[in-house]
């Protein structure tokens, strides 16, 4: 126990963290705008340090048992927390765009943020990084398919039945992802798998592993379970104050109506950012295409579904269909993402063109759009 909770430090912190919360909450809230910006930062710091813990308790369970079981537990772990941040937000929040302009910001940043950096940077130390292209394939389809469902044709869904459509969404969805999971675990797993060939510094050989060895490999599965549930708990009650205090810092400040999405997006995103870039530098482009795609159609296919049905319970619903801004965006990531794993090989250009679309994300989110 005293080895764990010192290898588990930041998650102590963690928890003392929102613990403390309960007693100076209302203290800070009194104290005005700025101490409410100040303590939302420190929040996001603490709950991205909680969620990288969580990443890496669930990068052991992964390195356990292989790919492509290793890169479901990843993205699985990380669509979790923003489920969870998501849900408590919206509980705080009136925004009725926030689910949608979350989905579509962690899109932009799996894809276009990780996804090209990591490519841009392998290929810059590499020259051409190998991949399965069938994984890039499917999950490309996968993304466009179920992002079009849910975020582009609910713009023609008339208010009245908007209800009727939600639970068609729901299972639709849950469709998608059951098969989509038998493919990844059954007779199509080979997929999301590369094997690499035998290097003078042997690689571990879990097919591909979406991420390097970790640093704890005697660390067992239920103390890897243990640490990612309570995780999860903690970055639930961080999130309640970090809601309340960015409520309050934010309001007539004048900052972009998405920030609050980009943020959630972020923290889910921050422990796939590291694990994908030393992937991609370690010349396993297979690991970084699993993280970037999977994480988006994770949080696609998974927060679009227990979201829609927290509107069909409360009979409040948000709206899900894209701007005309966001939805060219996310046409032209698909079809740059549709060109660029289709021949199993990523290089530096097709990372910059990814990442110069990160960019232009990030402009259009400061301008407001």
């Amino acid at each position: 126990m005293p080895s764990l909770l010192s290898r588990e430090k930041y998650l102590v912190l963690a928890a003392l963290v929102a613990v403390s919360g309960f007693f100076v909450e209302h203290l800070i809230l009194e104290m005005g705008k700025l101490a409410a910006i100040i303590a939302a930062v420190a929040l996001i710091g603490v709950i991205v340090l909680a969620s990288t813990r969580v990443a890496h308790a669930a990068e052991i369970l992964a390195h356990k048992v292989g790919d492509p079981y290793g890169t479901m537990i990843l993205t699985l772990s990380a669509v979790a927390v923003e489920v969870i941040i998501l849900a408590i937000l919206m509980n705080n929040s009136a925004s009725p765009t926030l689910v949608r302009d979350t989905i579509y910001a962690a899109v932009m940043l799996d894809i276009n943020g990780i996804l090209g950096l990591a490519a841009l940077l392998g290929g810059l130390r590499h020259g051409e990084q190998p991949y399965n292209d069938n994984s890039g394939k499917t999950y490309g389809v996968m993304i466009l398919t179920a992002m079009g469902i849910s975020m582009i044709v609910p713009e023609f869904i008339p208010a009245d039945r908007w209800h009727y459509y939600s639970a068609f969404t729901i299972c639709a969805m849950i469709a998608l992802y059951a098969l989509f999971l038998r493919m990844q675990v059954g007779p199509h797993s080979y997929f999301f798998s590369y094997s690499y060939p035998r290097q003078t510094k042997p690689k571990p050989a879990t097919g591909d592993a979406s991420h390097s060895e970790p640093e704890e490999p005697s660390q067992s599965s239920a103390s890897a379970i243990g640490v990612i549930l309570a995780g999860v708990i903690i970055i639930g009650v961080l999130a309640e104050f970090m809601s309340a205090f960015l409520d309050l810092g934010l309001k007539g400040s004048g900052a972009p109506p998405a920030l609050m999405a980009v943020i959630v997006a972020s923290i889910s995103a921050a422990p796939e950012i590291l694990t994908a870039l030393r992937a991609a530098l370690r010349n396993r482009m297979q690991a970084t295409v699993n993280i970037a795609m999977g994480a988006s159609l994770s949080t696609v296919i998974l927060t679009v579904p227990v979201m829609e049905s927290i509107a069909l319970y409360s009979g409040q619903p948000f709206v899900m269909a894209m701007t005309p801004v966001q939805t060219v965006m996310v046409t032209i990531t698909l079809i740059a993402a549709a060109i660029n794993l289709n021949d199993g090989e990523t290089n530096a250009i097709e990372g910059m063109t990814h990442f110069v679309l990160f960019a232009t994300f990030v402009m259009l989110t400061v301008l407001g759009l």
